[in-house]
């Protein structure tokens, strides 16, 4: 089964939590603090296996999450990491953002690996918190949560050369007399229903990939037909081999034929209608009238098109046709990978912001910076209470509620937290 699009969510592991720890060691009396740091949670990563070509196996499973980091112990002993998830996908894979539409990652080159979601930071131990005035530090920092993400993966065929044209045609025909390839063939519109990819390999030692790309009617640029779901796979050719049927088998006329679909691939895309195209005239072994075929050539001859007469049935005219496209190909460089915007890990945000705000008669305070600090505070410690204001000062929060008029006694909420101001 060929799928070629999947949305799924992924998740980064949480880190763990910093462990709160004191020496209890014989003939050592009152052991200071030796809480070891929490694990960091593991990351989320995509690579290609050049053994995958669909995204199939997404349809089955949609949630991918990695392992938490585990929690720190005493004597100093960190958490150990969670382990980092990798996901396999086929080359030509583009991961995007559902919420933003951003591209994340361009999964096409062998061996290519991607961390899309980084794993939570684990929360220091309380062994970290010591100091010459606060030696028993009751008190450590909890892990990072991690990321969950709802991210598109879209499949684009790598070939050198596409295949475009009406249904029935004889694009399949083509690409299995010319390649490996095994498509279903037979006299119905829409028979492939998926794209096919086959190498030519000509006498000379030349070589390319070549894609059978269905779907191409009017209207497939607004979705009509297979056209939507297949048109993306055009996107990373180096040659459109535009196959016609000259011989008026279906009582089609090919010079609107040719402009219908040209018209469809300009609709869907600038970049595509502006590569390279050559014009395959079909089916000349059941020709009756050759008008058809002037009338294309001269129209592709005022367009600049070059144009091939053959028979995908009996071969005639394929040699020649294959060899000028090996020959075009080698002045034509790969397709560049997807522009993205910017190098995007996701991971918990930490930015460094706060704010401070009155609502009626109460001060609001809130913010990342403001969130990292609470998480490493045991509120019913007196000595990590005291650290949590001495933050909220040397923040500069402290100086920011006096500005806005804070009297002693006043109501200051920080995330669920509420307490009564004092100078």
């Amino acid at each position: 089964m060929f799928i070629d699009y999947a949305k799924i969510i992924i998740g980064s592991g949480s880190g763990g939590d910093g462990a709160i720890s004191f020496r209890r060691e014989k003939y050592v009396a009152n052991g200071g603090p030796d809480g070891g740091d929490g694990g960091k949670g593991g990351s989320v990563f995509f690579r290609v296996d050049l053994g995958l070509n669909t995204l199939v196996d997404f349809k089955y499973k949609k949630k991918y999450i990695a392992q938490n980091g585990e929690k720190g112990g005493g004597n100093r002993c960190n958490g150990k990491k969670g382990q980092d998830l990798y996901i396999d996908v086929p080359p030509g894979t583009i991961i995007k953002d559902e919420e933003t539409g951003k591209v994340l990652a361009d999964l096409s080159n062998e061996g290519q690996v991607e961390c899309i979601l980084e794993g939570g930071r684990g929360g220091r131990g309380n062994v970290h918190y010591a100091t010459a005035t606060r030696q028993v530090p009751n008190f450590a920092e909890t892990g990072e949560p991690g990321v969950e993400k709802t991210i598109i993966l879209e499949l684009k065929i790598i070939a050198d050369v596409g295949l475009v044209g009406y249904p029935n045609v004889g694009k399949s025909t083509l690409l299995s007399r010319m390649t490996t390839a095994k498509p279903k063939i037979a006299n119905y519109h829409f028979t492939t229903l998926e794209p096919n990819l086959g190498v030519v390999k000509l006498q000379n030692g030349a070589s390319f990939v070549m894609a059978d790309i269905p779907g191409l009617i009017e209207g497939a640029s607004e979705g009509v037909g297979l056209g939507l779901k297949f048109l993306r796979h055009i996107e990373r050719t180096r040659i459109l081999l535009h196959i016609i049927d000259v011989a008026g088998t279906e009582e089609r006329n090919p010079v609107e034929d040719f402009y219908n679909i040209n018209k469809e691939l300009s609709k869907y895309s600038d970049k595509v209608s502006k590569k390279l195209q050559i014009i395959a005239a079909n089916k000349i072994d059941v020709m009756q009238d050759e008008e058809n075929y002037k009338n294309l050539e001269k129209v592709a001859k005022e367009d600049g098109y070059e144009i091939f007469k053959i028979s995908a049935v009996t071969g005639e005219g394929l040699e020649s046709l294959f060899n000028r496209i090996a020959e075009l190909l080698k002045n034509i460089p790969k397709e560049e990978l997807e522009q993205i915007e910017e190098v995007v890990h996701y991971t918990y945000d930490d930015t460094t912001t706060w704010s401070v705000r009155k609502e009626n008669n109460t001060y609001i305070v809130d913010g990342k910076d403001i969130e990292n600090i609470m998480r490493r505070v045991n509120f019913s410690d007196v000595e990590s209470l005291a650290y949590f204001h001495k933050m909220l000062r040397k923040m500069g929060i402290d100086a920011a509620l006096k500005k806005q008029g804070i009297k002693e006694g006043d109501i200051v909420k920080i995330f669920d937290l509420e307490f009564e101001y004092e100078d």
